[in-house]
Formats: structure tokens, sequence, C-alpha cells
């Protein structure tokens, strides 16, 4: 079984990672807002489950995201960490599947420890697979947002995309940067 836990610190990913003191000026974060955070064995069974997870995590946040968009977000889930169970779990026994809400996006990402960085191939019909991370990028792209891969500081990586969301509340934060 799959628990998320809720990330302490900084709600907002403009400022997440930074040492400088909240912003007086930001309002209270809305209650949707905040990093969760689980890790699961890199094993196929992790697949459903981190896509589960991300789903229960949606509804019982209430976050304002649309059928079509968490529809697009749970497959990305889903072949972020299909990705990392076939081709991480050698070096990488445990993935980390990371979700991050703002006020107008949601990002999705996947920690592992293999040093290697995947790249989005170019469809090869002839080919059963490779196409996965080109499915994220299409995915993300239609929905405005973005993706991209990031080495972590032990040398892994995380590959994460980022969707925004569509709500009614007016804020002057902003969608992530891609790195």
């Amino acid at each position: 079984m799959v628990t998320i836990e809720r990330e302490g610190g900084s709600r907002d990913m403009e400022s997440r990672g930074s040492n400088s003191p909240p912003d007086p000026a930001v309002a209270d974060p809305l209650p949707y807002e905040g990093v969760w955070r689980f890790t699961a064995p890199a094993v196929d069974v992790s697949v459903p489950q981190a896509r589960h997870a991300v789903r229960d995590l949606l509804e019982r946040q209430q976050v304002p995201v649309g059928g079509d968009t968490v529809q697009g977000l749970l497959l990305i889930v889903s072949e972020l960490v299909t990705n990392a169970v076939r081709h991480a779990a050698l070096l990488s026994p445990e993935i980390a599947v990371e979700v991050a809400v703002g006020t107008s996006w949601i990002r999705v990402s996947v920690e592992d420890n293999h040093p290697y960085r995947p790249k989005a191939l170019e469809a090869d019909h002839g080919q059963t697979g490779g196409r996965g991370l080109m499915l994220v990028r299409e995915i993300t792209g239609e929905a405005g947002g973005t993706c991209g891969v990031e080495q972590t500081a032990n040398g892994g990586k995380v590959v994460w995309a980022a969707l925004p969301l569509v709500v009614t509340v007016t804020s002057p934060r902003s969608t992530p940067s891609a790195l």
C-alpha cells in the first residue's frame, strides 16, 4: 500500500529549496496547495499503485482539476513510473513520486537513483516501445504545460511534468518553469 505524506516547508515551487523566509505579500495557501511525496519499490505493481495514489490525493485535497487534465496527469504518472521501473530498478530499487500543487498548476515527478537521463525518442514504427516520454511531452504540451529532466545531488534524476490548472482564483503566482 502506498501512503502519501505531505512535505513540510514551503508550498510554492518558486521558493522550494530556498532558505529565504516566506514572503509576507503572498496570501495564505489555498486548501489544495502543497507538496506530497511517497516512495515505492521499483516493481511493476507500483505503476497502478502510484496512479491510484495520485488520483486519490487529487480527490481528497479537492484540487480543482478537470477530467481531461486528470486523465492526462494519470497517464503521465503511469509512464514516468513505468520508465523508472523498467530502466532504473537495477541501480534504484526504490523510486519517489512527488505531487506539487500550486494555485494555478500541478506538477508530478518521479525520482530514481539511476544516472541515465532519458530523452524522448523519435517514433520508430517498427519498435513496440520507446514512446512513453514522447507521449508525456505531447500530453503536457497540449495542456499548455512543460516537462523536463533534472539531475539530483546524488547522481540520479527527476523526470517531471507540470500542467496548468483552470481555476477561478486569480493569483500572482506563476507556473513553474522548465530548468
